[in-house]
Order: structure tokens, then sequence, then C-alpha cells
């Protein structure tokens, strides 16, 4: 390959001093071909191309390297192999030959990957109240000192800008929907489109093109808030590019270094001021000198108004077991014990779980998203221990009952007494309909007076139940006594004092 300090001096010498080809070649020691292609050449430069790369030893191996360079290239950047890990790949799949091969062809193949046709991306411009944006993102919190994996919904309004962000511990049907109740409250409104990804959540299947077969639930959120789903293509993060900026921008903004929380209540009430105050300092990218909380103002009035919000919960029937325990999500749960055996229907939210009876709520509890927990409402085996008052002291859900410190104690000084147990569940029954406000009272007033039973409890009950005394009869004139006896207790003194007659046989006394 000739250098152009050589191409140069060909040049010069053939057409200022006028030398011939022949002479050229011999002073320089080149082909008269080569002289007579640089004279010949309408650019001064000459490049020097192979035809064809011989590669004796990686001729075999030249498939696998190129399919190991497909595998890199799907994976992120900070996880591609350099060329020295590929040629090690090689030589351990018994690659004789030397690494100059492999990195010529690494080479090569990556400046012909890169000389590849780009997409061309066309600017979207959406008006007030139009669309929001859609997605999840992983991130990693300590909560409570412990490091936890949680999924944070993105949503952000296409005009405005304006976003906001929620973290769950689970990526379900029921935390997409609290997420939409959330952020529609959060943003005061609701827009005319939502702009989505191919969440299973939300799509049961992608058909050709634009077309999807949406979730029936799904659509019954949409349904409810007038809202119109858009899907994305698949792999085309650029139609929501919005939302994808926004994961990265919320993950560097609050996320590094690792937030630290007690709860993650606590942690959503940080993101949900956060997502305020960024607003207020960030420029809008559009608008040169506004904020994007001022724009966010100007939107807020184009969106629709709030409707109620949507019940977001997820469905699902089962049966109790005899032991009065509901399974759901690798979890047990505790129903009233008076619908042990029969079918419910669990309600499934972000926080809670709510089973159901015809109509009738026979469990409430906070979600667990845990595994294998059994968790016990111990009030839900009350008309149980009526039967089995035994149960009290040994059955699970009463193991570690936490009790007021009344109640507690009246507990303990019962346990002296051979049916405690009964007059325990007795006291215990009285809290459905007089409160357990009232019935600890009722035991800190036995307490007080070293009376402990479950008489004298319900008594105190009773009596607090009916403190005002009843209104005095009128007495009709009929029964009025005109000489009204004179009580004197010293009468019976008297009595005392006198000889009481013997009543033996022949006794004169």
């Amino acid at each position: 390959m000739l250098c152009v300090e050589t191409v140069g001096r060909i040049r010069r010498l053939h057409f200022v001093d006028g030398r011939s080809i022949k002479e050229i070649a011999r002073l320089l020691k080149v082909s008269r071909n080569t002289v007579r292609r640089v004279v010949r050449a309408e650019t001064p430069a000459l490049v020097y191309e192979r035809t064809v790369q011989p590669r004796p030893q990686l001729g075999p191996y030249a498939t696998r390297l190129e399919q190991l360079l497909e595998e890199d290239e799907r994976l992120p950047l900070r996880e591609r192999r350099r060329t020295m890990r590929l040629y090690e790949a090689l030589v351990a799949e018994g690659y004789p030959g030397k690494d100059d091969s492999v990195y010529r062809f690494v080479k090569l193949w990556r400046e012909e990957r890169a000389r590849r046709a780009v997409d061309v991306f066309i600017p979207l411009v959406f008006a007030p109240g139009e669309a929001y944006q859609f997605d999840w993102s992983y991130e990693t919190v300590e909560l409570d000192g412990e490091a936890i994996m949680v999924k944070v919904a993105h949503f952000r309004l296409c005009h405005s800008r304006h976003y906001f962000v929620r973290a769950y511990l689970r990526e379900a049907q029921e935390q997409a929907f609290d997420a939409h109740n959330r952020a529609f409250a959060f943003f005061g409104g609701v827009t005319r489109r939502g702009i989505y990804d191919n969440l299973k959540t939300c799509v049961d299947a992608v058909l050709r093109g634009k077309d999807r077969t949406f979730n029936d639930r799904f659509l019954q959120l949409c349904n409810h808030y007038l809202l119109e789903p858009t899907a994305c293509t698949p792999a085309a993060g650029w139609e929501k590019g919005q939302v994808e900026n926004q994961v990265n921008e919320i993950r560097q903004r609050l996320f590094r270094p690792r937030p630290k929380f007690a709860d993650i209540a606590a942690f959503n009430a940080w993101l949900e001021s956060q997502c305020t105050e960024l607003a207020q300092r960030r420029a809008h990218p559009e608008q040169r000198g506004r904020t994007v909380w001022e724009v966010y103002q100007d939107e807020r009035p184009t969106l629709r108004a709030l409707p109620t919000p949507f019940p977001s919960y997820r469905e699902i029937e089962t049966r109790a077991s005899s032991t009065s325990l509901v399974r759901f999500d690798g979890n047990r749960y505790s129903v009233d014990c008076r619908a042990a055996g029969r079918q419910l229907t669990v309600r499934a939210n972000a926080e809670r779980i709510v089973i159901v009876h015809d109509d009738d709520i026979v469990a409430d509890h906070p979600r667990s998203f845990d595994r294998y927990q059994t968790i016990y409402e111990p009030w839900h085996y009350l008309p149980a221990l009526a039967r089995k008052p035994g149960a009290l002291r040994n059955g699970a859900p009463f193991v570690d009952w936490s009790l007021p410190a009344a109640l507690t104690e009246v507990r303990r000084k019962l346990e002296r007494h051979s049916d405690g147990d009964r007059q325990f569940v007795a006291i215990l029954h009285a809290v459905a309909h007089d409160g357990l406000s009232a019935v600890e009272a009722a035991c800190g007033e036995a307490l007080a007076s070293h009376s402990v039973s479950a008489d004298v409890v319900l008594a105190w009950l009773a009596r607090a139940r009916d403190s005002t005394p009843p209104a005095p009869l009128d007495i009709p004139k009929a029964l009025v006594l005109a000489h009204e006896p004179h009580a004197d207790c010293c009468r019976y003194n008297q009595l005392l004092r006198m000889p009481l007659p013997c009543k033996l046989p022949n006794c004169s006394t």
C-alpha cells in the first residue's frame, strides 16, 4: 500500500518534471502499473483494497465467532465480551490460530453492523390532556434494613411532561389498577388516551400490526375512566419514548444512592413529594423559560374530571378449608369460621385481601408478599370457641393474640379455675355486641374490685349498658298510705335482748 508521500512524489515527477513512467518506476522502485494508476487517477489518493482475506486457521470457526458476536449484540453494552474474551472462547473450543485473525474479523464485523441503515424517528407532539404513557421498572431499595427489589409504576403526561411514580412489592393486575387510581388522583384528572407497552396484565394477545386483545378487566378500567388504550409495536420503545427516558431519569435522581426507609408506605410518600418537587424545578424541554409545573398548571383544566376510583381488585373463586383458611398467592388467610367449607370470592387488592361470601365480607387482611405464611385473625374463630373453649390454650390463632392489658390480666387470673377458659370465652363473646373498649373497661372494674369472674365482668357490662336509672313511677292516689311506717332498725336489737321461750316438752321456762 502506497503512502501519501510516495503518491505525491510520483505526481510531481510526472506532471512537474516531465519524467516518464519507466524512469519514475526505476527511480522510486515501484512497478510501472502502480505509477500508471497514480498518474491516471482523478484523485491523488490511491488505496489498496484486498479482494480476498485468507483465513487459514479461522475459517472453520468463523461461523461460531459470528454466533458469539450476535449473542453479545442482544446483551446490554456493559455485559458484552471484549475481543480477547471471544478469542479465549474460541481457543476453549479448539481454535489453533492466533488472536490477530480474531481481532481483524471482529473489527470488520462490527464496522459492517455500524454501516447498517439507522432508524429515523419523527418527533411527536401531544395536545394538552391528550395522552399519558405508562411503564414499569425494577429498582432496589432498602426497607427496614433489608435490600428489596421493588416494581415501580411510571406515568407521564405527554404534553406537560409531569410524572408520577409509585413502588409496589409485586407487579400484578391489582397493583397496575391501584397505580392508575393513584396517578389520576395525583394529576387531578384523566387524559383521553393511554399509551402502553404490551403488558401481560393488560394485553392477552398481540395480533398483527396494532391489533391487540386486551384483558377484560383492563377494558373495564378503561371504560370506567373513558380511556382509549393504545398499544405500542413490540420492541418499539420509541413509541413511548418519554416514559422510557423517565425510567432512566428517575433511576438516577431518586434511586442513586439506594434509598432507605422504614416501610414501603413511607417510601411511596417520599416518591410522591419528589415528583412534585422535581416538576417545579425541571425546565420543560420544548417550552423554553417555563418549568414542567407551570405547563402542567395549564394542562390540568383540560383533563377530564375524576369519577369514583375504579375497584382495583382481582377476583378469584376458592373454597375455605375446614380450618377456616383460604389459600391465595402462596399464603393462607383465615376467614370467619361460619364460612368454613363454603365457596368464597377472594378480592386481591394491591395492599389488602378481602374475602366475600354472598356479598358479606368474611375476612379483611393486610396482604402478605412473603411465601408460605399463615395469617390469622383470632376473632374469626370466636364462634367455634363457644363449643371448644379448650382450644383457647393451644389453638394456633391464639398463640400470639395481642389483647388489651385488662383482658390479658383477667385471662391470667381465670386460668386458675377449672372452667376458666369457658368463662373467658363468655367474656370475649360480649365484644360482639358491646365492643372491645366496653369489655376492657368492665374487666378493669372487675380487677379493681378484686372479684374476677365472667359473671362479675358481664354484670359490670350490664351496669354500664344501663347506666341511666329508670324514671320513677307515678303512684295512684288510691295506693298512697295515710300513715307510712317508720323504719326503725333499733327494734331488731331489742329482740336480741329478749329471752326466747323454751320449746322442749315439760319445760316451764
